[in-house]
């Protein structure tokens, strides 16, 4: 008879189970930001392309915010399942429009996470006031709803 020891049995389930690195980051689904935003990002076709709502906490404007139209597109020949992307907001509320670049990623938690950086154009008066209508930044979403497997 042969006899397992701990040891053995904990090697041989570490080789069974999937790593938490191998798991796939998916665009598609609802999320959430540091700010308290929050996107919706519908199913991403062949292409890579998607569309989306977007509806931010945070406004410079006096306006009421309210829910924007995104489009965006992933890298399509990304294999990895941690892929790139970029989407632009065209804020219903206001005159500016932002776009966002980022990498969804799979923490060692198994948790979904896009990190992102971010360039909002607004509208000026007039040339002079150039430098100040763009701003960046950085946002990190995470997941609202578990994707289903």
């Amino acid at each position: 008879m042969v006899q397992v020891t701990p040891l053995l049995l904990m090697l041989s389930l570490a080789l069974v189970t999937p790593s938490l690195s191998s798991r796939q980051c998916v665009l598609t689904g609802k999320w959430t930001n540091d700010l308290g935003s929050s996107m919706t990002i519908g199913a991403v076709n062949g292409k890579g392309e998607f569309t989306g709502s977007y509806h931010t906490a945070v406004t410079a404007t006096t306006n009421e915010p309210t829910v924007s139209p995104l489009q965006g597109s992933q890298h399509r020949t990304n294999q990895k399942g941690q892929p790139t992307f970029g989407f632009t907001v065209n804020w219903n509320f206001s005159d500016s429009i932002t776009v966002f670049t980022g990498q969804c990623f799979v923490d060692k938690n198994g948790k979904e996470v896009l990190k992102t950086m971010w360039l909002l154009r607004s509208r000026v008066e007039n040339m002079k006031d150039d430098w100040k209508a763009t701003r960046v930044g950085t946002n990190v979403f995470v997941r609202l709803q578990p994707q289903k497997e």
